[in-house]
C-alpha cells in the first residue's frame, strides 16, 4: 500500500456537489493498494499514521503525533499511487489492486485508522469522481510505502 499524508488545517472531499466528508486540523491520507497488499500492510500503516510524529510541540518542534493533537483524518482512495510511467507518456495501472482486493483492505484501513485514532475518520468513496480540497499545514507531505519498510 502507498500512502501520502499531508497534515492539514482542513480538508473536504465533494461527490456530485455535495461534500461528503470534511476535517479541520489533521491528516489528508491518499491511498493507493496493490494485488500483494493484505492486512499486515494495514496494521503497519495504520501504526506508522497514527504516531507519526509532525505536529509542532510547545518549542515548535515537530514532535507530537496526530493522537496527541487529537486530530483528524480524511481517507481517500487514490489508484493512481500505483501509476508506471517508465515506458511513454500515458501511465499504466496495472500495479494497482482489481476492485475484490481493494475494496476490502479499504475498508479494513479505515476500520484499523479509525479504531486507533478513537473517533469516526472522514472518507471518499471508493472508485467515485472525487473533488478534494484541503489547506497544507507546513506545507508537510509524506509518502510512506509499505514495501518499503526497512
Amino acid at each position: 500500500m502507498r500512502i501520502v499524508i499531508q497534515r492539514v488545517a482542513h480538508a473536504s472531499v465533494t461527490i456530485d456537489g455535495a461534500v461528503k466528508s470534511a476535517i479541520g486540523k489533521g491528516f489528508m491520507i491518499l491511498v493507493g493498494i496493490e494485488e500483494a497488499d493484505s492486512m499486515e500492510d494495514v496494521e503497519w500503516l495504520t501504526k506508522k499514521v497514527v504516531n507519526l510524529r509532525v505536529f509542532e510541540d510547545e518549542q515548535g518542534v515537530m514532535n507530537r503525533s496526530i493522537l496527541d493533537e487529537n486530530g483528524e483524518i480524511l481517507l481517500v482512495s487514490q489508484f493512481t499511487l500505483h501509476a508506471s510511467y517508465k515506458k511513454g507518456n500515458r501511465p499504466s495501472y496495472i500495479r494497482a489492486a482489481k476492485h475484490e482486493t481493494a475494496i476490502p483492505l479499504y475498508e479494513a484501513f479505515i476500520s484499523s485508522l479509525s479504531e486507533a485514532l478513537g473517533k469516526t475518520i472522514g472518507t471518499g468513496t471508493f472508485g467515485a469522481d472525487m473533488k478534494v480540497e484541503l489547506l497544507n499545514d507546513g506545507p508537510v507531505t509524506i509518502c510512506m510505502d509499505s514495501k518499503n519498510k526497512e
